[in-house]
């Protein structure tokens, strides 16, 4: 029976660094693609408030600017892993809106179509965000130098 355990935290040990390596690349990947279009939208505030004034989002200007910045911002902080969940809370919070707001259609069918929920644009950036808030940003991130940092600080 003890070798069986040692053999289960063995196997254990190995898909937890597994996790993390999976991780880092979903942070490095999507943070990059939310960090690019976050640049777009910040170069083009004007299209942006546009179209969010023709979705009757309040605030057109300032809801632009925003979500141009958190997308921009949230994206590195997501591709260094610093301050992780909070950041992927807020993206995913910004993808929903998204839903709500541009694909409607899509959101409604999640039960009824789910591809068309999946086909719908929000969907892998809402995912990705989802993975981070849920399983953490795993071990390679700024947060835990940071962390240790403190630790070693403290003592």
């Amino acid at each position: 029976m003890a070798h069986l355990l040692h053999l289960y935290r063995r196997v254990a040990s190995a898909f937890s660094s597994f996790q993390s390596a999976m991780l880092l690349l979903v942070r490095l990947y999507w943070g990059f693609q939310f960090a690019q279009t976050g640049w777009e939208k910040l170069h083009n505030l004007a299209k942006i408030t546009g179209f969010f004034d023709s979705l009757n989002i309040p605030f057109p200007a300032f809801s632009a600017l925003f979500v141009s910045t958190l997308e921009f911002v949230g994206g590195i902080l997501l591709m260094l892993g610093l301050f992780s969940r909070p950041v992927a809370l807020l993206l995913a919070c910004n993808m929903f809106v998204a839903y709500w707001t541009a694909d409607h259609e899509a959101l409604s069918a999640i039960s009824s179509n789910p591809r068309k929920f999946y086909a719908a644009d929000p969907y892998t950036l809402l995912f990705a965000s989802l993975m981070v808030l849920i399983f953490g940003a795993g071990f390679f991130t700024v947060d835990i130098l940071v962390a240790k940092r403190l630790k070693a600080v403290e003592q």
